[in-house]
């Protein structure tokens, strides 16, 4: 990890299923700075990463702070985080990476969120008022007690039309997607965080909006992670070769043969385990590479991509 070592300062319940965690340096010095909508890197227990968007208010220097949201089917990240931490401990981190950048000249920015897809809309909200932009927030929760920050975002959004809550578990519609976008101003900047399917959603109604206005951040996969097997894959650097089998993942294979393998999201959103590949086509099944990048069969993301040819060899 090449960021700054972090030591947990506050632990603080959000909303029903979310605890926020605040993070200063273990060194009192200023933090790294980071930019709206970027996200770190944290190392938890057996080598887990898990990667969570910054909330705060990217002036800031002297913290770091994201939000966890208790998943039901936790692979040991959220489950961890939302049973283990204390105040005091500490946590190797990464430098923040910005996947999900702010547009900061746009006329109006809106945003749409579900769930704990809110947290990256936090640090740019903050941002824009800043800079003295407008920007406009559907956020989509199934409950009020499920609403992370509804206080904060009241206060950030002033007295205008900022927050548009849609409570889908008390009898409010679902954020009609489609006409949010058809209706968004010209020029304005539409921004989707959140489930599968609005983000979905959201694709298919800014088909035609030019792509440069258009921006999405997935927490999970939008296909099913490749498990055919059949293939062998051979890793240059060490010289093994492993075999594939129907059912399993190709990450599965590596971290059982021993592999150092380093991934956080296990769903192909977060770019952590990409690897060079030096022969074979991969099966891509991830959401981070774009589709020229993927054309060109250079790299592959081991946590849910697969292999279409018989071998492939990974430079590992």
């Amino acid at each position: 990890m090449n960021g700054p070592q972090l030591v947990l300062r506050q632990l603080r319940r959000e909303a029903e299923g979310i605890v926020s965690y605040e993070f200063v340096s273990a060194t009192d010095a200023p933090l790294p700075s980071f930019t709206a909508g970027a996200h770190i890197d944290l190392e938890l227990p057996e080598g887990l990463l898990r990667s969570y968007s910054l909330v705060n208010d990217p002036a800031e220097r002297h913290r770091y702070v994201v939000a966890v949201d208790r998943a039901a089917e936790s692979r040991g990240g959220s489950a961890w985080m939302h049973s283990t931490p204390r105040p005091g401990d500490r946590f190797r981190s990464s430098l923040p990476v910005n996947d999900f950048p702010l547009y900061e000249d746009a006329p109006l920015s809106i945003f749409i969120a579900g769930g704990i897809g809110i947290t990256p809309f936090m640090s740019m909200a903050a941002r824009l008022n800043a800079l003295g932009r407008t920007w406009r927030l559907h956020y989509a929760i199934r409950s009020r007690q499920r609403a992370a920050y509804l206080q904060e975002l009241n206060a950030l959004g002033g007295s205008g039309d900022g927050v548009n809550l849609h409570c889908t578990g008390e009898d409010m519609e679902r954020p009609d997607i489609a006409a949010i976008v058809r209706e968004a101003p010209a020029g304005s900047h539409v921004y989707c965080c959140g489930p599968g399917s609005m983000l979905d959603a959201f694709a298919s109604a800014c088909s035609g909006l030019p792509p440069q206005r258009v921006h999405l951040e997935r927490f999970s996969a939008s296909q099913q992670a490749a498990t055919t097997g059949g293939y062998e894959v051979h890793l240059a650097r060490s010289g093994k070769t492993l075999r594939v089998e129907a059912g399993r993942t190709l990450l599965d294979t590596l971290l059982d043969a021993g592999v150092p393998v380093q991934y956080s999201c296990s769903q192909g959103v977060c770019g952590t385990c990409c690897t060079p590949v030096l022969e074979g086509t991969p099966d891509h099944r991830d959401d981070y590479l774009s589709n020229e990048e993927k054309a060109s069969n250079r790299s592959i993301m081991v946590c849910c991509s697969g292999s279409l040819t018989a071998r492939l060899v990974l430079d590992a």
